[in-house]
């Protein structure tokens, strides 16, 4: 216990602006719970909407020398900051199991990853190109130049509370672009925490500068309409998110949005049924749920169904549940009381319409936002969570019996984040691939995260794509300018 209060009180708690810790106006201050015990584990300065308007005064001051600041220098902030959190992996991993909850190996995971961002982010830098072309009637000639789009806000949720922040950072850096960020409120630790080391790195003052907020509409709604602020990047719900780009609307900001999922895993006859287990195990499993990529809806062909789900029911059961601080723990809590209620009250009505619970089904005992690994067969297609992402260790099985039902109801959905397919069938996995409606699939795999590849979804699922080689594009305009040579 006395590493863990170390690990916090060494972690800054005041707002960052301009280069400078300071205290919110009036002094105000928020909570910070350690899901797992529902204690307060610390005490976070409480932005104002006049905090958040003298951030962007900061990023706004900032702008012009920062774009000007050469490619090279900026990808050397960069990789700085991925070995500085390489180095300290396990004070940041230990911070995000606080506030958020998470095994510890499963923090030090994304510790890896979000590190990955900066390193790749910083090789992006130098690699922003414009281009030189002769005019179709030779009489002129195009240079196309590609420039910081300017003083960006980012918002970051909290359940991936250092990846979400570096995968929009590292390309705002690496691109030339100032910005406010806030982070959710539940988890603002790792955020702060970032934003020190990046300082250590040798970032500019006013280049990041972090707001923490219980009032996120307050205090963000007057920064985008501000005007000044020309790019808005979200990830959260499609609900937060729809009400974001109308907000942005009337400042024609440029809008990069990760919203909602209600990812399809789909298990054909012809799968390798361990990889397929394997893979719903990640997919499912993977941040104990809460992920917008977590699997959703499981449809398996009717043939293999009862296999895969004695399979599936035995490595969920075998699962241990606790304090994601203690030794071989699985899965930890819930973000807090309004979620764990939501999976109840989602698998609840799954089984009150037929829906039969093999393993789980309940909360778990004692302190915390606790919800046992749960599998569920014969789902019925009306169950809400169907319909609605669940966000919680909760696996749903549905059988089909034909390819075309099987794209059918994977495509019955609002959301386009990510599907999951397990076939050996070639041009099954390649037909099923192109008909699916989402950004990004999982063939015969779990996990679809890389920093390396392009992230993002279609239809209520968002817009723009965050990693790999266009995930700067999103940070830069492009500027063309017509020669005249006569």
């Amino acid at each position: 216990m006395s590493r863990e209060r170390e690990v916090v009180e060494a972690c800054p708690t005041e707002l960052f602006i301009g280069g400078k810790w300071q205290a919110a106006e009036g002094g105000k201050t928020l909570p910070v719970e350690d899901p797992a015990t529902g204690t307060t584990i610390c005490d976070v300065a409480d932005a104002s909407p006049a905090d958040g308007l003298a951030a962007l005064d900061a990023a706004v001051a900032a702008q012009a020398e920062w774009a000007a600041t050469p490619p090279r220098d900026r990808g050397e902030i960069l990789r700085r900051t991925y070995e500085l959190m390489t180095e300290r992996a396990d004070e940041l991993a230990l911070l995000m199991t606080l506030e958020m909850g998470k095994p510890v190996a499963e923090s030090k995971g994304e510790i890896a990853y979000a590190a990955e961002f900066f390193r790749w982010f910083a090789e992006e830098a130098v690699r922003i190109e414009g281009g030189y072309q002769v005019a179709p009637n030779g009489k002129g000639r195009f240079l196309v130049m590609r420039q910081p789009v300017g003083p960006c806000l980012l918002i970051t949720p909290w359940n991936f509370p250092a990846a979400m922040g570096a995968r929009k950072i590292g390309p705002a850096v690496a691109a030339g672009c100032t910005m406010v960020i806030k982070p959710a409120s539940q988890t603002p630790l790792s955020m702060l925490k970032l934003a020190e080391l990046m300082t250590e790195a040798g970032l500019p003052a006013g280049v990041l500068n972090v707001i923490t907020t219980h009032d996120a509409g307050g205090v963000m709604e007057p920064l985008i309409r501000d005007g000044r602020a020309r790019k808005l990047s979200f990830t959260g719900s499609t609900q937060v998110g729809r009400k974001l780009i109308e907000q942005a609307a009337g400042r024609v900001l440029r809008t990069s949005m990760e919203l909602g999922g209600n990812a399809p895993l789909l298990v054909f006859a012809d799968a390798d049924l361990d990889k397929a287990v394997d893979g719903a195990m990640l997919a499912k499993m993977r941040n104990g749920g809460e992920a917008c990529t977590a699997a959703n809806r499981i449809y398996v062909q009717a043939p293999l169904m009862d296999e895969f789900a004695t399979r599936l029911t035995q490595r969920m059961d075998a699962l241990k549940v606790g304090r994601g601080t203690e030794d071989g723990v699985d899965v930890g809590p819930l973000i807090d009381a309004t979620q764990r209620d939501k999976v109840k009250d989602l698998v609840d009505d799954a089984i009150a319409q037929g829906a039969r619970a093999l393993t789980g089904g309940s909360v778990a005992d004692g302190n915390g936002y606790f919800y046992q690994p749960t599998v569920l067969a014969d789902v019925p297609y009306s169950a809400r969570l169907q319909k609605e992402e669940i966000f919680g260790p909760v696996a749903p099985l549905t059988p089909f019996e034909t390819e075309d039902e099987a794209v059918r109801m994977a495509n019955d959905t609002e959301y386009g984040l990510v599907s999951y397919l397990f076939t050996n069938d070639l041009s099954r996995a390649l037909r099923v691939s192109e008909k699916l409606e989402t950004g990004m699939i999982g063939l015969n795999q779990g996990i679809v995260s890389n920093p390396a590849a392009p992230f993002g979804g279609v239809k209520q699922s968002g817009l723009g794509r965050e990693g790999g080689s266009v995930g700067i594009d999103e940070y830069l305009e492009i500027k063309y300018v017509a020669v005249n040579l006569d």
